[in-house]
């Protein structure tokens, strides 16, 4: 069942990092779109951040679900109140997400244009979402544990959290390094 899970994951999560990856949308945009209009580097940054959105919102939000589910192995009667706790979490996590979205889109616009406030601002940014992000699992944890125990609980916190890990892994490992700035 663990090794089920573990290629499972691996699938799920690192290969579309090779198939979908921003950095090889950036490598297509720079060899395929050179008539458009905007420059390389407008569309190339669109691409990539379409891409990020991508890995917020598209498949990854299943793929969670179903990952989770083939985890928790929970009764019928521990699933009735499990997802319903998971569902509003996923909806608070997605908001959440949207402001990350927001701030990768900022970065991204002034990434060429980096002054020590603004890179300042989008770290404080980014810090003040890992904690409501961490908040947010702490939360539900509890609402977790208060539903259908501890032990399933623990499950879905570790789970949950080493999926968020591996989000947070094929995004950033996508975003440039912030540079010197103007």
């Amino acid at each position: 069942m663990k090794l089920t899970i573990m290629l499972v994951t691996v699938t799920l999560f690192a290969v579309p990092l090779f198939a979908a990856s921003p950095c090889r949308a950036q490598i297509k945009t720079k060899t395929t779109d050179k008539s458009t209009a905007e420059s390389p580097e407008t569309d190339t940054q669109k691409k990539n951040l379409q891409v990020y959105v991508d890995l917020l919102r598209k498949d990854v939000r299943q793929q969670k679900a179903e990952i989770m589910g083939a985890v928790m192995v929970l009764s019928a009667d521990d699933a009735a109140k499990f997802w319903p706790i998971y569902s509003e979490y996923d909806v608070e996590l997605t908001n959440l997400n949207d402001q990350r979205v927001e701030n990768i889109k900022e970065y991204a616009r002034t990434y060429n244009a980096m002054t020590d406030e603004k890179a300042d601002e989008l770290i404080r940014k980014s810090l003040a979402y890992q904690k409501q992000r961490a908040e947010l699992l702490a939360r539900t944890y509890d609402r977790v544990k208060q539903a259908v125990g501890a032990i399933s609980a623990a499950r879905f916190a570790q789970v949950e959290h080493q999926l968020l890990l591996i989000i947070d892994l094929q995004i950033v490992s996508s975003l440039p390094i912030v540079g010197q700035g103007s």
